[in-house]
């Protein structure tokens, strides 16, 4: 769930860089929402739900785009590599490059760590 609450604290910031796991677990969760949503609107036969369906989907966007964005510059891709269909799946698999790349520093070295800062900005809220 923290990393999924990470890419909206990192709402539209498209530049640096997103290990795997924060993009595969914020894409789990927003399906998961998504899906429930709409199971929520089928079994409850109430029209409404599926403006709330859409309105997720809006509120969404942005956020993963970006994510996926970071993504590819984890990679040493440019963010366009998101509109190869096949060739983008297969680098959002990939493991990221080690060490700093010309995007940022590598998310997954100790010294730079996003979990540090999300769990002492979640538990200060």
């Amino acid at each position: 769930m923290n990393w999924y609450l990470m890419a909206f604290k990192k709402y539209a910031e498209f530049s640096g860089r997103s290990r795997r796991k924060e993009y595969w677990m914020f894409f789990l969760f927003n399906i998961l929402v998504s899906y429930g949503i709409t199971i929520l609107a089928g079994v409850a036969n109430i029209p409404e739900i599926g403006f709330l369906s859409g309105l997720y989907s809006l509120a969404t966007f942005i956020p993963s785009l970006a994510v996926g964005v970071r993504r590819m510059h984890d990679v040493g891709k440019s963010g366009w590599f998101l509109l190869i269909p096949i060739y983008s799946f297969i680098l959002l698999c990939t493991n990221g490059d080690v060490g700093e790349n010309k995007y940022g520093p590598d998310p997954k070295d100790e010294t730079y760590s996003d979990d540090n800062v999300l769990d002492s900005d979640l538990l200060k809220s």
